[in-house]
């Protein structure tokens, strides 16, 4: 399954909302990195910025993840291809320009809001699954909005839609969210100099394809299973897979959350 018709490729692009996704995403990650700035100059780290550009570089894989989990963008209008504001395609998806600024908002805006609560052990597990909810329900309004007024779609088999979203998307985004977040923090308390925060650059993809590919391993494999054998309780039950080992993936960051301040962390480990 999973194949690709005729009719999803010629899907006519909504040309207002990608107007929409393109000046408004834009203008919202403007606002991230003054933020972001004014945060690392007053607590003297470039933490905050390097989590956005890793986010906005890490974009640069997004079609290996539309050709796991069968995302399409619309490039036709009036029948024509080339409408999509576009920098590049790859295996044949054309790519939006603003797929890097959507990664920012979805992916590094967590790292601003929590991360110095991470850095600083205050950070609980039951504050942690509230935030990965809170992510979870910020991609569905993102993407539902995307999918429902024609900028892309998600063609393959999936149950548990929402306005032509399908949620266990929105629930696998959510946990990469976390999982980067939690990653980026231990590594900012580890390094030995700033300079070492550039492996933000590094951690977003593999935890970008480790999240999906791995924990959405089972719903990408029941969507390319061949037309002989597919049968919609493989969907379900790969859906529902796929859900069960977010969750179990949230609760292990957890475990990796500081407990304490770094101060005491690192007279503990002298000591």
């Amino acid at each position: 399954m999973g194949a690709m018709s005729p009719e999803v490729m010629m899907g006519e692009l909504n040309l207002i909302w990608q107007h929409v996704f393109t000046w408004a995403s834009w203008a919202i990650v403007i606002i991230m990195l003054i933020i972001a700035a004014r945060m690392g100059i007053k607590q003297k780290t470039p933490f905050y910025l390097l989590a956005c550009l890793a986010a906005g570089l890490g974009a640069f894989i997004e079609p290996l993840y539309d050709v796991a989990f069968d995302l399409w963008f619309y490039d036709v209008s009036n029948g024509v291809a080339g409408a999509m504001f576009s920098h590049f395609t790859a295996f044949g998806i054309v790519q939006p320009n603003w797929s890097h600024s959507g990664y920012i908002i979805l992916y590094a805006t967590a790292c601003l809001y929590a991360g110095k609560m991470i850095y600083e052990g205050r950070m609980s597990t039951k504050l942690l699954f509230l935030i990965w909810l809170a992510e979870i329900t910020a991609s569905c309004v993102f993407e539902m909005i995307g999918t429902g007024m024609g900028v892309y779609t998600y063609y393959g088999p999936y149950v548990m839609r929402l306005w032509n979203y399908p949620l266990v998307i929105g629930i696998l985004e959510g946990t990469q969210v976390v999982i980067f977040t939690v990653l980026a923090v231990q590594l900012w308390r580890r390094v030995s100099s700033q300079i070492g925060l550039l492996g933000l650059i590094i951690l977003f993809p593999m935890t970008m394809l480790g999240a999906n590919g791995g924990l959405g391993g089972p719903i990408i494999i029941a969507l390319h299973l061949p037309e002989s054998e597919y049968n919609q309780a493989f969907i379900w039950a790969g859906t529902l897979m796929t859900i069960a080992m977010c969750v179990i993936a949230v609760r292990g960051a957890a475990l990796f959350l500081p407990s304490r301040p770094l101060a005491v962390d690192k007279q503990a480990s002298i000591s």
